[in-house]
């Protein structure tokens, strides 16, 4: 039996960020949990770029892989959970574990790229303070 699923209630009820940028890096889709994690509103986000959220030292690296993603109509992360850092409104840096996704239009031409992202701040926190008392005991 086929359900029909509200798209929009979907992507706005779960607890991670979905967020879509088309080819220029400018964001089209930003749900709730976006707002949540990163601070910005839905109007804020919209119209801007990912510039918004990649913290200023990653920025070069970040814009030369959208940039070629979008040439090549592919991204070398696949399906993998990427972990870097990002950058929350109100300036500090939070630890987030995503994955990327490449969009096609009918000629199979890549528009645009969709990311659902989870904060792991707090985790990645909580294991380098293991690390560290680890290391400390081995001392």
């Amino acid at each position: 039996m086929k359900t029909n699923v509200d798209l929009n209630q979907l992507i706005d009820c779960i607890g991670d960020a979905v967020i879509v940028a088309d080819a220029h890096e400018k964001i089209v889709l930003w749900n709730a949990a976006a707002s949540r994690i990163f601070g910005y509103s839905e109007e804020e986000a919209l119209g801007n770029t990912l510039d918004l959220i990649v913290p200023e030292r990653q920025r070069q690296r970040h814009n030369e892989g959208y940039s070629k993603s979008m040439e090549t109509g592919a991204t070398r992360y696949g399906t993998s959970l990427l972990k870097v850092p990002a950058k929350h409104k109100d300036g500090h840096t939070l630890s987030i574990a995503f994955t990327v996704g490449m969009l096609f239009d009918a000629n199979n031409q890549a528009y645009g790229v969709a990311a659902v992202i989870r904060d792991e701040t707090q985790g990645f926190a909580e294991e380098r303070a293991l690390k560290k008392r680890l290391s400390d005991l081995e001392s």
